[in-house]
């Protein structure tokens, strides 16, 4: 508060004529008498003098003073402004506003004595209801000081504030009396400390005396809460409220939560810790009356137009209550012990800090059974995937060469199993033009446009199960491969609307082992042997394609509807490949009936296999796009159109191969997209096979029309919201992304938003609704070969919330799987909003079930004054 008063030295303006020469200043809209008493009493001063009928300003700008400011001053008063030379005094009257810098000081009246170096300034009463009008307000930064009367010294920087009411950021101040006995400290009586930002708040801290240290901390004696003016029956010894800025490390308060499975346990106490400006770190943990505990350390590090990141190494000990053990004649233990470990990095560079190079990580890996055990966040536990990433990249001459050089990692908690891809390095060539001059001279050619690219991937990974690692294990399941393509391309000149595109891919892979499968006859079943060693295939494609486009558009005179039109992308192409693959194909057979299958000897090798076959024939497919224009009811004219999408595209897609014995047509790709009303979004796609199936799930001779679907899926998704009661309050509350969060803390942050919908509703939406269906089919092949079986998925989701009242909201989500016939994990909440303070209950049903009720005030600055009810159940 005191950089704020002491902003107001430019009254030291007066004290002489060359300070006086700095401002800049205006009386807006003057009252007649008081201007004339103005110009009566300054008539026979050198300041002034009369011209016509206008007072004129005479400015000395030959002496200096050492007393001048630093900076001019704007002001403006509404009635006047009176400056009394021989009793030095400076008055301004009527809504007085005075400008500094970026200080800010209105107020109703205005008064500063030179020869007591008193600045005080007041508001007035109005006479009509005896409220307090313009009352005096300093403002500067994020800070704020509204009071009935300011008292100050400028000499010794003391003064006295009268029903001061103060704001630091998020934090208001309101004493009765407030001494300054320096710029940096004040002593207040009768004070309350709120975050709420009303004239009379809804809750705060009183406490009769209070000392504050301006940008550091206040320091109150006994405090006790009051809520809507009733005090609760708590008293504190004494109270420490923080008022600096930025960072600062500290203790950080646990919650108390009771779980069956866990115990009564204190949840999230730990310590924050500034390091330096471009690290933190925070430590927390959870502690369980059963025994069980979990530790977090998590460091932090940024650092601007450089980097950004965040490393957490999770370590916890389960001792959960064992509920089968409660059971009569069941000898089970009590509890279920574990101790497991859980690995998070993400890290990022800024693009300017390198150009042309670039590293990234992200990193979720740990014990499979980690996520099982963690307590209310059922999102988490039901979460049976972990994938990582790293990956640096690096551009050469503009972009034209790309190399990545990355590691993933992925592991299933259902199935135990673990990828690693180590190392995978990817290096491409964009497309180069031998035949171009580099100094372009009139039309090009047609063989200058020929152009040659180059892309190549090697990778290496291994698969093993968490529960049975070595280093000889590892070795034994390690893959390797690498793949080169260069495709030939050529831009030939546009045959009137159609579009020629010729071009040549060549494709070659190298392997480290083959799969090869036999039939063991004694034991009728099949074997599997590796070959180690270095081998390649190869494969090469010739093609010219055709397309183009086709418009046409129906117009009609009568109706909403003026216009539909329809587009229409059809392509036709011929190609030719040869049957590079043959000799990498062999029979085996498959079951004690002789029948055999023709499979690849690098089936399941790294980068895959080649097709068998040569293909001789052409490929052709169609795109299409309906879209149509209506009258815009909106419009005041009745004249003005807008376009409206029907069907935003409809392929098909599909080849006929001249070359082959049987089976000459190829499956049929179907895709569909469109968006009805603006809101209902719908997909939709799949695979038709044109000829029989046997009951294996292989080809025949006999062409069946329309065909049949091996895979299929169709999704409906839908948002729909009642208008918000106030746009510019929307505006204005809408978050801001934080750019120095990394994705991974983006994504906890979420997960947070989920497991905790009640605090993050928008009141200014009465309602809203989501939907979401989805379902797929699929003709899965057996491992054994002995069939396929059909597959066949739908589940349908659904969330929302809407307001029972304009203070109270509900809401929830449940997921519903068809194939399973049940409800998955159900979520409610109730929510009320109390300006400054929030209720939020949270329900979770399932195989995870939780309850907490919590209330805490909004600011961020009290977060963790809350009180908190929590119970989970944990169903092992």
């Amino acid at each position: 508060m005191a950089k704020l008063l002491i902003s107001m030295l430019f009254i030291l303006l007066i004290s002489t004529p060359a300070a006086y020469a700095q401002v800049r200043g205006k009386t807006a809209k003057p009252a007649k008498d008081s201007t004339q008493k103005a110009i009566k009493a300054l008539k026979d001063t050198s300041i002034l003098k009369k011209s016509g009928d206008t007072v004129v300003q005479k400015i000395d700008t030959l002496n200096t003073s050492p007393d001048s400011l630093n900076a001019p001053v704007e002001y403006e008063a509404e009635d006047s402004g009176i400056i009394m030379i021989d009793a030095k005094r400076f008055l301004l009257y009527g809504k007085a506003k005075i400008t500094q810098s970026d200080v800010k000081l209105t107020s109703q009246v205005v008064d500063f004595d030179q020869a007591t170096n008193v600045v005080k300034a007041y508001g007035s009463i109005d006479t009509a209801d005896g409220s307090m009008q313009n009352k005096p307000t300093i403002i500067q930064g994020e800070s704020k000081s509204i009071n009935d009367t300011i008292f100050f010294n400028m000499n010794t920087q003391k003064g006295q504030l009268k029903n001061s009411f103060y704001q630091e950021g998020d934090m208001y101040i309101n004493a009765r009396v407030l001494k300054r006995v320096d710029k940096d400290v004040a002593y207040g009586a009768n004070s309350v400390f709120t975050t709420c930002n009303l004239d009379h708040p809804h809750f705060g801290f009183k406490t009769s005396k209070i000392k504050v240290i301006n940008n550091k901390f206040a320091v109150a004696g006994p405090t006790f809460p009051v809520f809507e003016d009733v005090p609760l029956p708590i008293v504190l010894p004494f109270g420490i409220f923080p008022m600096s800025r930025g960072r600062q490390s500290g203790i950080l308060p646990p919650a108390f939560a009771t779980n069956p499975s866990f115990g009564i346990g204190l949840e999230g106490l730990g310590y924050y810790k500034v390091i330096n400006d471009y690290v933190d770190a925070t430590v927390q943990g959870n502690l369980y009356s059963y025994g069980g505990w979990n530790l977090n350390i998590n460091p932090k590090y940024f650092r601007r137009y450089r980097y950004t990141g965040n490393f957490a190494l999770q370590l916890q000990r389960s001792r959960i209550l064992n509920s089968a053990a409660v059971r009569p004649n069941v000898q089970t233990p009590e509890f279920i012990t574990g101790s497991t470990f859980n690995i998070i990095w993400s890290h990022s560079t800024d693009s300017k800090a390198r150009p042309g190079t670039s590293f990234s990580a992200n990193v979720r890996a740990g014990s499979t059974r980690f996520n099982q055990f963690i307590p209310n966040n059922a999102a988490l536990n039901v979460t049976n995937m972990l994938t990582s990433s790293i990956q640096y990249t690096k551009s050469w001459n503009q972009g034209k060469y790309n190399l990545s050089v990355g590691a993933m990692h992925s592991q299933n908690s259902n199935t135990r199993l673990v990828t690693l891809n180590l190392p995978t390095l990817t290096f491409n060539m964009t497309t180069l033009y031998p035949f171009a001059k580099k100094e372009r001279v009139g039309a090009e050619k047609w063989y200058e446009k020929l152009g040659v690219s180059y892309s190549g991937t090697l990778q290496s990974n291994t698969t093993f199960r968490d529960s049975n690692i070595n280093l000889q294990r590892l070795l034994d399941t390690t893959q390797w491969g690498a793949q080169h393509n260069i495709p030939i391309t050529l831009a030939l000149p546009a045959l009137g609307p159609i579009i020629l595109s010729p071009g040549v891919s060549y494709s070659e892979r190298w392997y480290g082992q083959t799969i090869d499968l036999a039939w063991n006859d004694k034991f009728q079943k099949v074997d599997t042997s590796l070959g180690r060693g270095l081998f390649r295939a190869a494969d090469i494609n010739f093609s010219l394609t055709a397309n183009t486009r086709v418009f046409g558009t129906v117009n009609f005179k009568k109706g909403n509807v003026k216009a539909i039109r329809h587009e229409i992308k059809p392509f036709v192409g011929v190609s030719y490949k040869p049957d590079l693959a043959r000799r990498d194909h062999y029979n085996v057979q498959v079951d004690t009936s002789g029948r055999t299958v023709r499979l690849s000897r690098f089936a399941g090798a790294v980068g895959g296999a080649f097709g068998e076959g040569t293909f001789g024939g052409m490929t052709f497919g169609i795109d299409n796009l309906f879209e149509m224009k209506v009258l815009d009811k909106t419009d005041t004219s009745g004249k003005a159109t807008k376009k409206v999408k029907l069907i935003d595209g409809l392929s098909i897609n599909s080849g006929y191969n001249f070359l082959a014995d049987t089976c000459q047509l190829q499956p049929i790709s179907i895709n569909f997209r469109t968006t009805l009303f603006e809101k209902l979004n719908i997909t939709g796609g799949g695979t038709v096979e044109p000829y029989e199936l046997n009951r294996f799930g292989q080809r025949t001779r006999v062409l069946r029309l329309p065909g049949t679907f091996t895979t299929a899926n169709l999704a409906f998704n839908t948002s729909l919201q009642s208008k918000k009661k106030d746009d510019k309050k929307a505006d204005k509350d809408r978050v801001q992304p934080d750019r120095t969060m990394t994705p991974d803390e983006q994504q906890r942050q979420l997960e947070f938003v989920r497991q905790n919908p009640a605090e993050f509703v928008d009141f200014n939406i009465p309602w809203n609704v989501t939907l979401q269906f989805a379902l797929n089919y699929l003709k899965q092949p057996r491992a054994d070969f002995s069939g396929f079986d059909n597959r066949l998925n739908a589940n349908f989701n659904i969330s929302g919330d809407f307001s029972l009242t304009p203070k109270w909201k509900v809401g929830g989500s449940t997921f519903y799987n068809f194939s399973q016939s049940r409800l998955q994990n159900v979520t409610m909440f109730i929510t009320r909003e109390m300006h400054c303070w929030q209720l939020a209950v949270n329900l979770s049903l399932g195989q995870f079930r939780s309850f907490n009720i919590t209330i805490n005030p909004k600011s961020g600055i009290l977060r963790d004054l809350k009180i908190n009810r929590r119970r989970d159940f944990f169903n092992n």
